[in-house]
């Protein structure tokens, strides 16, 4: 056998070069879950997310509430100051019904119509108080409002009735029990005000912490000494009589009984009083009616001489029966200090009322010395 034979058994048997790609085997089944990170940051992450929501909502919250509460104040402190309005309002009529009954020479006819309108003036503010809607605390002091208003209307309107339906009367005692007891619910209006709405409303507004709001006052009788049967007799035949010249008795006058300062020193005629200055210092000066009428509208006047210019001052007494006191005070003197350590004079006059024939004692004078304590 050849070489060339041997060569080619040789290449038979020999096992060719083979290149197999090698392949990753293949997963099956499914994916094993992810685990989420361990340790105590992601906890404490978590964590203060959800304070942070607490914190937002608990702020939100009080943020509401602040605007509720702020907005009941504002409710109350509205209220108010709509019924100021009205209290004023009626009180202002008070003083004019104080004036008609103490303006000497007034005529029955004139007191009737006056009357009437302010009657009328005094139910309007009523009507428009019951408008109002008080806040939930306040709506019995509001009712009690609302009861003094109601009286003030009835008050005026009798009182216009009493006066038409004397206007041919003699009786003045009858007139002046009539008068009278339409006075008492005047009276009456003003204590209701007093006690069951303004301090029961400062009360309130007190226990829900409302500071600032002044509670108005409402007095519509300035002087409740006159609604007696004897001081509205005396009104009656004053009026009544205005036409022909008033009340024609006699002696008619007014006199000094006393004066002084506040709290309990009384000034003598006869020797120097020395006054203690202070910032409250007061003087009182009683005056008493020594005549045989009714008087209104008496004037007294305080004189403290001093130079280059005096201190002046004067009161006015709205009415005064016959045979009473009654006692006006005298305090800041025209924001004026008294000279020091000068002896000098304190004067005291009552303006004599018309008829008044002895003038003797409307005047008293007392020798004094102001010092610093």
């Amino acid at each position: 056998m050849s070489d060339r034979e041997n060569d080619i058994e040789f290449d038979f048997f020999e096992e060719p070069d083979t290149h197999e790609t090698e392949e990753r085997p293949r997963r099956r089944g499914p994916r094993p879950p992810v685990r989420p990170p361990t340790g105590l940051t992601p906890l404490l992450r978590l964590i203060g997310l959800i304070s942070f929501a607490i914190l937002i909502v608990l702020l939100l919250v009080l943020w509401i509430n602040g605007c509720r509460e702020d907005q009941r104040k504002d409710a109350y402190r509205d209220y108010v100051e709509q019924i100021d309005d009205y209290a004023t309002q009626s009180q202002r009529l008070g003083r004019r019904f104080n004036n008609l009954l103490t303006t000497r020479g007034t005529q029955q006819a004139d007191v009737v119509n006056e009357l009437s309108g302010l009657a009328d003036q005094q139910d309007q503010i009523a009507n428009n108080a019951r408008e109002l809607d008080p806040p939930g605390r306040l709506r019995d002091q509001h009712a009690h409002m609302l009861d003094t208003f109601d009286l003030r209307t009835n008050g005026l309107r009798g009182m216009t009735e009493a006066f038409r339906s004397t206007a041919q009367s003699r009786n003045a005692n009858a007139a002046g029990a009539l008068l009278a007891l339409q006075m008492q619910r005047l009276v009456a209006s003003d204590v209701i005000w007093e006690d069951l709405f303004k301090e029961p409303t400062r009360s309130e507004l007190d226990k829900i912490d409302i500071t600032g709001v002044n509670i108005p006052s409402s007095v519509f009788l300035r002087n409740p000494d006159i609604a007696t049967t004897a001081s509205m007799r005396s009104v009656w035949q004053r009026i009544h009589g205005a036409a022909t010249g008033g009340t024609s008795c006699e002696p008619r006058g007014t006199g000094i009984v006393s004066t002084r300062v506040l709290p309990d020193q009384d000034l003598s005629t006869e020797t120097t009083n020395t006054i203690q200055l202070s910032p409250d210092l007061t003087f009182a000066v009683t005056v008493q009616n020594s005549g045989c009428a009714q008087e209104v509208g008496v004037n007294v006047r305080l004189t403290i001489q001093q130079s280059p210019r005096p201190i002046t001052a004067q009161r006015t007494i709205d009415l005064i029966d016959q045979g009473e006191e009654e006692t006006v005070e005298f305090t800041n003197l025209q924001d004026r200090t008294p000279q020091l350590d000068e002896d000098t004079s304190l004067t005291v006059e009552v303006e004599p009322v018309p008829n008044e024939s002895r003038t003797n004692n409307n005047t008293a004078s007392y020798p004094v010395q102001f010092s610093v304590g």
